[in-house]
């Protein structure tokens, strides 16, 4: 198997495990229990990991940082608007 299987799991589940948090906040727009700091800090260090990735040619990071970003970004985004 070769390695970059590996790095394409790992963003899949570390991606897909985002996907409940995100559900949940758009559903119900309640973001009063998440850290503004923490979602802040949070997806710029996404940010730094896309183009990380973009500057190495990672496709597994590239999409999982990509992906996890806009959804980093929703959340941040409720919870600036309805925090």
């Amino acid at each position: 198997m070769e390695p970059q299987w590996f790095g394409f799991a790992a963003a899949s589940l570390t991606t897909v495990s985002f996907l409940p948090q995100v559900w949940r906040t758009l559903r119900t727009r309640d973001t009063k229990s998440i850290s503004l700091w923490m979602y802040a800090l949070f997806t710029l260090g996404v940010a730094c990991w896309l183009v990380y990735g973009i500057y190495l040619s990672n496709w597994p990071m590239i999409l999982a940082n990509g992906a996890t970003g806009v959804m980093a970004m929703l959340v941040l985004i409720m919870k600036i608007r309805y925090g």
